[in-house]
C-alpha cells in the first residue's frame, strides 16, 4: 500500500515514543546550521576554547602543547560549528582530520596514537574564542578585563579574547587560565569587576 500511494514507510524495532525522540535528535544534529571555521578548537578543563588567527600564528602548536598538559584535542586546522537548537555551539572536525594535528617542520600527527585515547574528543561545545596576533606596540590591548568582547558565530554570541603573541610568551598558560576564569564567572564570581569595586571603596575611604 506505501508502494501503491508512495508513501515513505518507516519500520523501526523500537517503540513509537523512543524511536521518534532518537528521530528528533537525528534530524536535529543532520539539518542544524554549520560554518566552517580555521582553527584549533581544544577541550581545557571542560571549557571549549576555540584558538584562531592568521596562518602560521602558531595554533596548532598550542593545541599540542595543551594535549601534552592533559587536555584534549578535539579538531585542527578546520572546525566545523554547528548551532544546536537551543542555541549552543557544538565543534568537531571534519572525518578526515579527526585525532590528527598539524605541526610545521614535523607534518601530520596522530595526537590519539601518541598521547592515549583521554588525548581527544570528537565533539565540544565552543565556550571561548581565544584570538592570536601578532604584537603591535601602538594597540591598545585589554588590561585590566572589565569589558567583554564577543565574536557572533551563527547568530550565538561568544566571549572573545584577544592575546598578542612575541617570542618568549607562554600562549599555552594563558589559555588555561582563560579556561579557569571562565569558570569563576559561570560561579558568578569576574575577578576584574571584583578589582574595580575594591579601588572605588578604597578611593571612598573609610565609612562611617
Amino acid at each position: 500500500m506505501a508502494d501503491k500511494h508512495r508513501v515513505p514507510l518507516l519500520r523501526s524495532e523500537f517503540d513509537t515514543t523512543k524511536f521518534t525522540h532518537l528521530l528528533h535528535f537525528y534530524l536535529d544534529d543532520a539539518f542544524a546550521p554549520y560554518v566552517t571555521i580555521h582553527g584549533t578548537l581544544v577541550d581545557v578543563h571542560g571549557v571549549g576554547v576555540l584558538v584562531t588567527g592568521r596562518s602560521a600564528i602558531g595554533k596548532s602548536e598550542v593545541g599540542l602543547d595543551l594535549v601534552e598538559r592533559g587536555h584534549r584535542l578535539v579538531a585542527d586546522d578546520t572546525v566545523i560549528i554547528t548551532r544546536q537548537s537551543n542555541g549552543l555551539l557544538m565543534g568537531r572536525p571534519p572525518p578526515v582530520l579527526q585525532d590528527h594535528i598539524e605541526i610545521r617542520g614535523i607534518g601530520i600527527v596522530d595526537v590519539k596514537r601518541l598521547f592515549g585515547i583521554g588525548g581527544t574528543r570528537r565533539q565540544k561545545r565552543v565556550e571561548v574564542i581565544v584570538t592570536l596576533v601578532d604584537w603591535d606596540q601602538e594597540f591598545d590591548y585589554e588590561r585590566v578585563g572589565n569589558e567583554d568582547r564577543v565574536k557572533t558565530i551563527l547568530g550565538v554570541e561568544i566571549q572573545e579574547i584577544t592575546v598578542p603573541v612575541f617570542p618568549g610568551k607562554n600562549i599555552t598558560v594563558i589559555a588555561e587560565t582563560i579556561a579557569f576564569n571562565y569558570l569563576l564567572r559561570l560561579d558568578g564570581y569576574h575577578a576584574a569587576h571584583e578589582f574595580n569595586q575594591r579601588l572605588i571603596r578604597r578611593m571612598q575611604g573609610p565609612t562611617k
